[in-house]
């Protein structure tokens, strides 16, 4: 007998009527998502991945994205999102002897080709997500092992990705801290994403950068703000890039390292 899933199957289904800037977010599980209507443009440290009406696209877990989600003129945006989380990844993995063969693509977003079996797929979930979703656990569940087959099927090359269930390795601090310090992410996410404790992160980032990790976060989204700030951007689209919450603490903690408020800097 086999014991009963503990983490619920997660679809969701996004309604936006004004263009949203969602800010920063840390992918913990692989998703697959159609864009039924709108345009969303997500972003990491390397790369912009824009998707269209009609566009598949599939994310890779344990990576850093900013997200812009924008309706179409006079309409709203709208997605749906199957999050395949690693239980039931590793429970296909084994019923199917499934196993990685070469290291995955490093791109933590991927375009998917439409397909109408792809398309027939998501039109079968719609009619469930417009309504209410209790008790649909069992349903969601078999419907994303549906997604995992289907992905496979089309798109074989995936399986090296959805199976590979390694957690980051150690890697070079200095250089992931100074691509990914604009996401605003506790620092327990950064730790993990360089393959370390929290502790061990707090002291090795202490002897890398000779100060600790809070303000050094802080002097560098300061400096860079106030770089592209000087460069024609104004503050309230610099903040939330470079990793504030809210343009009021932007405001203080630049004028009290700079002497001035950010508005004083902007020309048009």
């Amino acid at each position: 007998m086999t014991a009963k899933s503990t983490i619920k199957p997660k679809i969701l289904y996004s309604c936006y009527y004004s263009r949203s800037r969602e800010g920063e977010n840390f992918i913990p599980e692989h998703v697959f998502s159609y864009q039924i209507s709108g345009e969303m443009i997500a972003s990491d440290s390397k790369n912009t991945y824009i998707s269209k009406e009609g566009d598949f696209r599939f994310s890779k877990r344990n990576h850093l994205a900013k997200f812009v989600k924008i309706p179409p003129e006079g309409g709203e945006f709208k997605t749906i999102s199957l999050f395949l989380n690693q239980e039931i990844l590793q429970e296909i993995s084994k019923e199917y002897d499934f196993k990685v063969t070469k290291k995955p693509d490093s791109k933590s977003m991927i375009s998917l080709a439409p397909n109408p079996l792809y398309k027939s797929f998501i039109d079968s979930l719609i009619s469930y997500l417009e309504v209410e979703q209790e008790n649909n656990e069992a349903l969601f569940n078999l419907k994303i092992k549906e997604a995992v087959h289907l992905l496979l099927k089309v798109n074989p090359e995936l399986k090296d990705i959805l199976f590979d269930f390694n957690e980051p390795g150690k890697i070079d601090l200095e250089a992931f801290m100074n691509k990914n310090f604009h996401f605003n992410v506790h620092l327990t996410r950064f730790a993990y994403l360089t393959g370390r404790s929290l502790a061990t992160f707090k002291r090795d980032f202490q002897k890398v950068f000779q100060e600790t990790p809070g303000k050094w976060l802080l002097n560098k989204r300061l400096q860079e703000a106030y770089y592209l700030i000087k460069q024609g951007k104004s503050p309230s689209e610099v903040y939330i890039g470079v990793g504030f919450e809210d343009l009021s603490h932007f405001s203080f903690s630049f004028k009290k390292k700079f002497g001035v408020v950010p508005s004083s800097l902007f020309t048009k």
